[in-house]
């Protein structure tokens, strides 16, 4: 399908163009690796998946990857499950991370802000010097290359030492946010047993102190694998008996020693949202981040030592773990710890003000919020440092485009973005050279071989297909922990189509090469063969502002037919009357497809999300069908378990 290219809604200039560091890298590329010297991004594309180890030997010579012990080949093995990257060679990442404190030691690499908005600098030489102290006394307690440390921290500058300090001695980094329940935590760090535990006694939160010492005290009690418990008094409590304090960890003057570990050493544990059982604790490697990173944040994002790189987020999100990375170009790293909107919705705009935020990424949820709220950030702010605004979580509708473009600014870099706590990464997004068009990332990145497919495995280009990647990433899980045989890991990708990754994503790639995402293929609409991903029917139905949010399922009937409800949570006052109803139809039927207007529309008191913010769809479409509420979802994985009790009553009444 091939239609007339529609107008971006922004496009770089040629200074913009020639500045970005990514056509510094396809010249460079060009003269020292084949690279294609001309035609743009898509010639570099084409060839960073067509040669897929000239295009990593050229990122990882580009940003100066320091191995102790040389590498045999790029590419060891390249099939999927099982792809080894850069056999024979050594490194650590946290000594990359830190390398900046030698050029700039008294220029901020972290600035911390919490709801006050008063910021706190830590230097690339103070950061240098606390991650060299806890590290030795890491050592120092036993902590030895693969064992686990973890986290129960909010987003503070100790969460970044404990995990650069982890990985400076090999250990094996995890985190949950402190807003997670005991059960939730213990469901993720059960499954890799860690040695030592950094924890705070709260944290802080819509302008509320949340003391989290019961829930600690849980966790010590039901994690045998401890051998040390380290407290962060946020709250300014006293250390509980036989926790050891931060202050004294941190207080040595101790020049960092970094472990040399293989590329393939496991760096941290990720976690799936864990919606339908036990989460999947994702492995990924210290190098295979590391090149991965640089390459996202380096050439993607165009971050470098003059930036200053703010993303919404929570330790419990994998963008925490890419938000600290941005220490590997040199960039200074703003951490939020707080609400996103407190005092009031337009919080996060003063935070990227005062910050003076170059790129500031946050969720497509916050975009629309900002939108319904009368947010006015261009007006109300100083924004102009702000080079690009960053979107992911969710598609960003392309009401969410225009209103950053309106609002904002006009000539704005607007990068939605796309990819999985699997990778750690992206696989289609932000591009600087690039034009910006409505509703569409910009292209898939490089070394991804991203492409929609259909049920026999066959390319399309302008109809909706399955996400898949043809081939390995670095940052590709090395294993799931506790899965010796790799089933778990195999199944979770790779049973769709043998040898080829399945994200579980419908895609549209455009014949511009720009990239739609319609949401979960496994919560896909599919009336009469006709496709429909679920973000579609979202993004009309919430331009609506009687409506605050929805959750739309189709669920598949014994006799053949197909039940389709739509969720709304109404905004306050909004009465779901046949106006209102009539008013949504009509909507869905003009924006989306007349064969996706819903059988019903019912008001909810609410849409349930996983911890990280994401919709429950997948749970509420079991519990519809029957499956009871604790065979159809990890209670610990919700961020309100009531709320699914509304749709499981819904279910039984509809049975009975």
């Amino acid at each position: 399908m091939s239609t007339a290219a529609p107008q971006p809604l922004w496009q770089p200039d040629e200074a913009r163009i020639a500045a970005a560091r990514v056509t510094r890298f396809q010249s460079w590329a060009a003269a020292h690796h084949g690279a294609p010297a001309e035609g743009g991004y898509e010639a570099l594309h084409q060839w960073s998946v067509r040669d897929l180890e000239a295009f990593w030997q050229a990122v990882v010579e580009w940003f100066d990857i320091r191995f102790s012990t040389p590498y045999e080949r790029v590419l060891g093995d390249r099939s999927m499950p099982g792809a080894r990257w850069f056999p024979g060679a050594t490194l650590n990442y946290a000594e990359h991370a830190l390398r900046t404190a030698a050029d700039r030691p008294d220029e901020p690499a972290l600035v911390c802000v919490d709801e006050t908005h008063e910021q706190r600098p830590v230097s690339w030489s103070e950061l240098r010097r606390q991650v060299g102290s806890l590290a030795a006394e890491l050592r120092a307690l036993g902590v030895r290359p693969g064992d686990r440390v973890s986290g129960y921290l909010p987003n503070i500058p100790q969460a970044v030492v404990a995990l650069l300090a982890s990985a400076a001695v090999g250990a094996v980094w995890t985190s949950c946010a402190p807003d997670f329940g005991a059960r939730s935590v213990l469901d993720r760090f059960q499954q890799v047993e860690p040695v030592v535990l950094f924890t705070v006694d709260g944290y802080r939160y819509g302008g509320k102190e949340h003391d989290r010492r019961d829930t600690v005290a849980e966790l010590r009690a039901e994690l045998p694998s401890l051998r040390a418990v380290v407290h962060i008094p946020l709250l300014g409590t006293e250390a509980p008996e036989g926790a050891l304090e931060w202050a004294a960890l941190t207080a040595a003057d101790t020049e960092p020693v970094f472990a040399q570990v293989p590329f393939d050493h496991p760096l941290w544990v990720l976690y799936s949202s864990g919606t339908t059982g036990l989460p999947k604790a994702i492995v990924q490697s210290q190098g295979g981040i590391l090149v991965e990173h640089f390459k996202q944040l380096g050439l993607h994002c165009d971050l470098g030592p003059e930036d200053r790189f703010f993303w919404y987020t929570s330790t419990g999100w994998m963008m925490w773990n890419f938000l600290v990375s941005g220490l590997l170009t040199g960039t200074t790293v703003i951490l939020y710890d707080g609400s996103p909107g407190y005092p009031d919705t337009g919080a996060q705009w003063a935070v990227a003000e005062k910050t003076g935020a170059t790129l500031f990424g946050t969720s497509a949820a916050y975009v629309m919020a900002c939108r319904k709220a009368g947010v006015h950030p261009g007006r109300d702010h100083d924004l102009s440092r702000i080079q690009c605004v960053a979107t992911t979580g969710s598609p960003l509708p392309p009401d969410g485009f225009r209103w950053l473009h309106d609002e904002v600014r006009e000539d704005l870099w607007i990068a939605s973005v796309s990819g999985g706590t699997d990778v750690c990464s992206c696989f289609a997004g932000a591009v600087p050279t690039l034009p910006v068009h409505i509703g569409e990332l910009q292209a898939p990145g490089l070394g991804t071989d991203l492409q929609s497919w259909d049920p026999q495995g066959k390319p399309l280009i302008g109809e909706v297909g399955e996400l898949v990647v043809t081939n390995p990433m670095p940052s590709m899980p090395i294993h799931f922990w506790n899965d010796p045989d790799g089933s778990r890991y195999h199944d979770s990708y790779f049973d769709t189509y043998p040898g080829v990754w399945r994200h579980g994503d419908w895609i549209t790639i455009t014949d511009r090469g720009s990239v739609i995402i319609h949401g979960r293929s496994d919560s896909t609409l599919n009336r009469g063969g006709v496709r429909m991903g679920s973000a579609d029917i979202y993004e009309a139905v919430e331009r609506l502002p009687e409506i605050r949010e929805s959750l739309v399922i189709g669920i598949e009937q014994p006799d053949g037919g197909y039940w389709m409800p739509l969720f709304v949570h109404l905004a306050p006052g909004a009465v779901l009357d046949d106006d209102l109803r009539t008013k949504i139809k009509q909507t869905i039927r003009e924006a989306c497809s007349p064969r996706h207007v819903p059988d019903e529309i019912i008001e909810a008191p609410g849409v349930p999300h996983t911890l990280t913010g994401k919709r429950i769809e997948v749970p509420v479409k079991r519990l519809l069908q029957g499956a009871p509420l604790d065979k159809a979802v990890n209670p610990g994985s919700v961020d309100n378990l009531e709320l699914l009790e509304f749709y499981a009553d819904l279910a039984a009444r509809r049975r009975a």
